[in-house]
């Protein structure tokens, strides 16, 4: 059985897109997240004055992410996110409308703490490449002593857990096994991943391979692509296509006739991902199916509903 986790959520303003913050029980790493409107606020809780690492969001429209994101640590955070609040001409950045303020609620983290976990981070989210970030290299962390190291890495794993749950999917990345040892038995360093899916035409040499990552539909790396659509083109799979292309996730071949992925992709649906590679509307829970046995990916979603629904 899988150990479950508690996070508690506070609203400190009683509404969903406002203040809040959260925590999980047992775990000295505090969060704060706040829409820029509310940065006043948030510049005078306690929290925003410890040492502590700062995530700046925003929309990219460019981006398959469509996220813009900086990510920066300071011995006192809120001067670091009021230097970020002026004006571009001043210093400041414009691209930001939320900001996530990550500190202990034990007061222990330390100037080289910080540095080091912002130099983690920054390598995570390059290697998730869940959104663009303005940062540019990771800087080198400050040597730790091994403890401090673990101590670091058991905050990271933390934080990743609590920041999906605020809509936060920056460090959530799409490198996965295809052949994970026990598909159903999660662990706090691995996701819940399912078997492999496959889609085909073989018509044009078109095979890709797709799993399920922590309920995100994943379209792996070296999955083929037809080139052409069928029918009336969707602006909006159109749009994602351009997206991809841009940002190197589909190359095309040397004679345009079909493209690869260069990289692990999440997509919003199953049915948003069979489009992209099939080049035409189509329904993901039927054209994706399970590589060992043929079942429809659908099918395989609904067989723990199906098997309950047969108990007497």
């Amino acid at each position: 059985m899988s150990a479950g986790k508690s996070v508690r959520l506070f609203l400190a303003d009683g509404t969903p897109g406002g203040l809040l913050t959260a925590e999980i029980m047992n775990w000295t790493g505090h969060i704060v997240a706040a829409p820029r409107s509310d940065l006043g606020t948030l510049l005078k809780r306690p929290e925003a004055s410890r040492t502590g690492i700062y995530l700046l969001l925003g929309d990219d429209p460019d981006s398959v992410g469509g996220s813009l994101a900086y990510i920066g640590e300071g011995d006192d955070v809120s001067k670091r996110l009021y230097q970020h609040s002026r004006a571009e001409e001043q210093g400041g950045k414009d691209f930001w409308d939320r900001a996530i303020v990550l500190t202990s609620k034990d007061a222990n983290l330390t100037k080289a703490h910080a540095r080091y976990l912002e130099s983690r981070l920054i390598t995570l989210a390059q290697q998730a490449n869940r959104a663009r970030l303005i940062n540019g290299t990771a800087p080198a962390p400050l040597p730790l002593p091994e403890s401090y190291v673990s101590d670091m890495e058991y905050f990271i794993a933390q934080a990743k857990i609590v920041l999906p749950v605020l809509g936060v999917n920056l460090f959530r990345n799409t490198t996965v096994s295809v052949t994970p040892s026990n598909p159903t038995e999660p662990s706090s360093s691995h996701p819940v991943v399912s078997p492999l899916f496959e889609m085909s035409l073989k018509r044009y040499g078109i095979v890709a391979t797709a799993q399920e990552v922590d309920g995100e539909f994943t379209v792996l790396e070296g999955s083929l692509v037809r080139a052409s659509w069928i029918g009336v083109e969707e602006d909006g799979y159109r749009r994602l296509r351009e997206k991809l292309v841009k940002d190197g996730t589909l190359i095309s071949s040397a004679d345009g006739t079909i493209a690869v992925f260069s990289r692990n992709q999440v997509f919003a649906s199953p049915s948003a991902a069979s489009a992209i590679v099939s080049r035409r509307n189509s329904n993901g829970r039927t054209a994706w199916r399970l590589q060992s046995t043929g079942l429809a990916y659908g099918e395989w979603q609904n067989q723990e509903i199906d098997l309950d629904r047969r108990e007497p």
